[in-house]
């Protein structure tokens, strides 16, 4: 009995010390497509033979994600009124 204790609470501690340490931090591209669909953005997603592309827009603001081979580039275009 003494030894099932000892098992599940080291299974206890073990677990914990991994779901702990996970990764949380969100890539570059996470944070842009969650800050446009909180600015309530026009999302298209575009997908063929493992190259992912999407693009975004709001009134002031245009962003193009393109993920191919584990490379992902990032285009930003905001639009001024100064001009």
């Amino acid at each position: 009995m003494r030894k099932l204790m000892i098992t599940g609470i080291s299974i206890l501690c073990v677990a914990t010390a991994f779901t702990s340490c996970r990764d949380t931090e969100k890539s570059e591209a996470e944070q842009l497509v969650e800050e446009m669909e909180a600015e309530g953005a026009d999302i298209k997603v575009k997908e063929d033979d493992g190259d992912t592309k999407i693009k975004m827009e709001t009134e002031n603001k245009k962003v193009k994600i393109k993920e191919d081979d584990g490379d992902t580039k990032l285009k930003v275009k905001t639009d001024n009124d100064d001009a």
